[in-house]
């Protein structure tokens, strides 16, 4: 094999197992979620599963011919590839978001792909060291072969493939590239002569594609961030419900803009309607199924709604499912919240909605007393800044929240269930710098913690900042 050749395929294959790495996590993101630790199970396996690929396949290529090895590993490659659909669709709805299940859910799905494809490149390095005297440039020569094609695939997937074709898609295009790759290198007599492709490997490559092109995707949509679905609701015939991945965002009732279902809403809108009567500016950090912006304009006409939202698709469905044509006044600004905030001028707001999340967790650049200190500039005297989180336990997040925002706003409050369950649920957190109006509270949704009960609450809790903020870890 020589040079070129031999660099191009170290090449090839380095890229797709990133590509694999990236589609990997929005592929099991519907079962396991999108955070911290879900980024961290999905790398450190696919890691683990290079690492023993590499191992394996010097050892092989070591006993066995590399060129029948090499177009082995192809093909088989790209079954176990398709084959990553089917199990994460089959063993993906019994998984939860922690950090085992997610490992779990990697190493079955994507472990013997990943572990495959890093087999060729120590099979390559067989072929091409015919001397000693050569083993520095050969290596080195495919070491960065290697490299410059995991960068060529992680930021071609991130940054234009995942925008291009759905995720399953890019699976199977994927496996497709393998197979008909490794079939190819023998039928142009690369892999030798004593090289065919075995019965037992063509028939799995065979069901491997049936299998997981019978498979069902849990999307209605796909979004650049997101599995996407709505469910119509039995007990109102307008209302519908978005669910992100795992997690149910938002319920809208298409037939009244100002019913809000869930709790967390509920409570957001008790906060809003302890505003003088009026229009109002409200700025909301995050979209979701747009219930907020919905519910403003109808109590509140003639307000005006700035939505900061990332995810662009979230409005195409909103709009085409949820009744989001509907409200008037209505603005986006797409892209990082955070980045968007200084865009906006001072006392510019008389309430600020913070309700994104990466999963089940604010975004942790957005609870900064960095980012806390642009919502003070942003809101006017008497203007109020409103969060919905989630945290249970000892509620450390919660109170890391409360205690940062504290060090900028004269009064903080947080609204938590009646009764405290034994898991994380929505609490409420409210900040201003003139006293709160008063909070109606649906019976049953909440109790509200407020003035000396709400400092005994966040008890020696750490201010979170740009240095250290860790949100994932802190939740419970």
């Amino acid at each position: 094999m020589d040079s070129r050749s031999a660099n191009g395929l170290v090449f090839f294959t380095s890229g797709l197992v990133l590509v694999i790495e990236i589609v990997a996590g929005r592929l099991m993101a519907p079962y396991v979620g999108v955070s911290l630790e879900a980024f961290t199970g999905i790398i450190g396996t696919v890691l683990a599963g290079i690492a023993l690929g590499s191992a394996v396949g010097g050892r092989m290529a070591d006993h066995s011919e590399p060129r029948r090895l090499i177009a082995l590993a192809l093909i088989l490659g790209g079954a176990f590839t398709w084959l990553s659909v089917v199990i994460v669709a089959l063993i993906g709805p019994s998984m939860s978001s922690s950090p085992a299940d997610i490992v779990t859910l990697t190493l079955l799905a994507f472990f013997l792909p990943t572990s495959i494809l890093s087999s060729i490149s120590p099979m390559v390095a067989k072929l091409r060291l015919s001397s000693l005297e050569e083993t520095g440039s050969v290596v080195g020569g495919l070491s960065a072969a290697g490299t410059v094609g995991a960068l060529v695939g992680t930021f071609g997937t991130g940054f234009v493939l995942l925008g291009l074709l759905p995720i399953r898609t890019i699976i199977y295009v994927i496996g497709a590239v393998l197979v008909l790759a490794g079939i190819v290198g023998i039928v142009a007599g690369r892999a030798g002569e004593n090289t065919k492709p075995d019965a037992a490997s063509m028939i799995m490559v065979v069901v491997a594609g049936l299998l997981s092109f019978g498979v069902s995707t849990p999307c209605d949509y796909e979004t650049d961030y997101a599995c996407a679905r709505i469910i119509a609701d039995e007990d109102r015939p307008g209302g519908r419900s978005l669910i992100l991945d795992r997690v149910r965002h938002a319920h809208v009732d298409l037939d009244d803009p100002s019913h809000l279902e869930l709790r967390y809403a509920q409570l957001f809108g008790a906060v809003i309607d302890s505003e003088p009567s009026g229009a109002l500016d409200v700025l909301h950090i995050g979209g979701g199924g747009f219930s907020l912006p919905r519910y403003v304009s109808a109590e509140r006409p003639g307000s005006t709604n700035v939505v900061l939202e990332i995810d662009e698709g979230l409005v195409e469905i909103a709009e085409i499912e949820l009744g989001l044509d509907d409200v008037e006044n209505l603005e986006f600004v797409f892209g990082d919240a955070r980045q968007a905030l200084p865009d906006f001028d001072t006392d510019g707001f008389d309430i600020i909605v913070g309700d994104a999340f990466g999963g089940d967790v604010v975004p942790w650049h957005l609870t900064t007393l960095e980012a806390v200190e642009e919502y003070d500039r942003l809101l006017r005297p008497d203007g109020v800044y409103v969060l919905n989180l989630i945290d249970g336990g000892d509620s450390d997040f919660a109170r890391a929240q409360l205690a940062t925002l504290a060090e900028r706003f004269e009064h903080v409050a947080v609204i938590v269930p009646v009764e405290i369950p034994g898991r994380a649920y929505n609490q409420i957190i409210a900040a201003s710098n003139e006293p709160f109006g008063e909070f109606v509270i649906p019976e049953g949704a909440g109790v509200l913690v407020a003035g000396d009960d709400a400092q005994r609450y966040i008890g020696d809790a750490e201010v979170l900042t740009d240095n250290f903020a860790p949100a994932e870890q802190l939740k419970q």
